[in-house]
């Protein structure tokens, strides 16, 4: 799966940290792991429901999401209630800059004003096909139940070539910096905080990862879907 600096295609969202919080300290760890799920951003208690609510956007696209999200619903004990309630837990943008959700309860931090989205959805519009609308939505909203990058799970045993991926990351679109590689890419949360599985290649919070990047010919494809794996967990977490 070739990956050049002129494929836009690939597109990854970034940790999101809310206001306060620095996630180049994590990148300044010479030690540390992180997992699938945070334990401290967990929603507690199971069965909770989640209301979200749509700041902007388009009504279709709307739709859309309020019907892709349920499927963390059919294997977690947790409900997600759409509507117009400005106390929703979730608020979601499609406005801002690519797409991205802070993790689990970080969406309840009182930096973060109460008429700011918690998640953005700048990927998605009318055009974009049903299959990406739905990996989107569910890769964002297993951030706001905790989950995180399935590449930053500490049972991982990708191979990268860290050299290909700084260089590839550097340019456009993404413009990344050494630093920001490191904590989106590389490093990891620390085990103690986490739940986690077995690393797995099908998990939908995990993007591609072209041959290009790693050594050996390891690569990982498009994940559209919840895995058998996230839908066990998942289970597990919110019984």
């Amino acid at each position: 799966m070739p990956v050049t600096r002129k494929n836009t295609k690939l597109k990854v969202c970034i940790d999101r940290f809310p206001p306060g919080q620095s996630p180049f300290d994590l990148a300044r760890r010479e030690t540390g792991s992180r997992a699938a799920i945070l334990s401290e951003k967990m929603w507690t208690p199971g069965g909770r429901v989640l209301r979200v609510r749509f700041l902007d956007g388009d009504g279709r696209v709307q739709r859309k999401v309020a019907k892709f999200a349920q499927e963390w619903t059919k294997v977690a004990n947790i409900e997600f209630e759409f509507g117009n309630d400005r106390a929703a837990e979730i608020r979601i943008s499609f406005q801002q800059p690519g797409s991205w959700s802070y993790i689990g309860t970080d969406a309840l931090d009182p930096a973060i004003p109460p008429d700011q989205p918690t998640m953005n959805l700048g990927w998605l519009t009318r055009a974009t096909r049903n299959d990406e609308v739905m990996r989107v939505v569910l890769h964002e909203f297993g951030h706001a139940l905790g989950l995180v990058h399935e590449h930053q799970n500490p049972a991982n045993d990708i191979p990268w070539d860290k050299a290909a991926v700084y260089d590839f990351y550097e340019g456009a679109p993404n413009f990344w910096t050494p630093e920001q590689v490191d904590i989106n890419l590389f490093q990891v949360y620390e085990a103690a905080n986490t739940k986690y599985s077995e690393f797995d290649p099908q998990s939908i919070m995990l993007y591609p990862i072209p041959s290009q990047f790693t050594i050996g010919g390891f690569e990982v494809g498009w994940n559209n879907t919840l895995s058998a794996l996230d839908q066990q967990y998942i289970r597990a977490w919110y019984p």
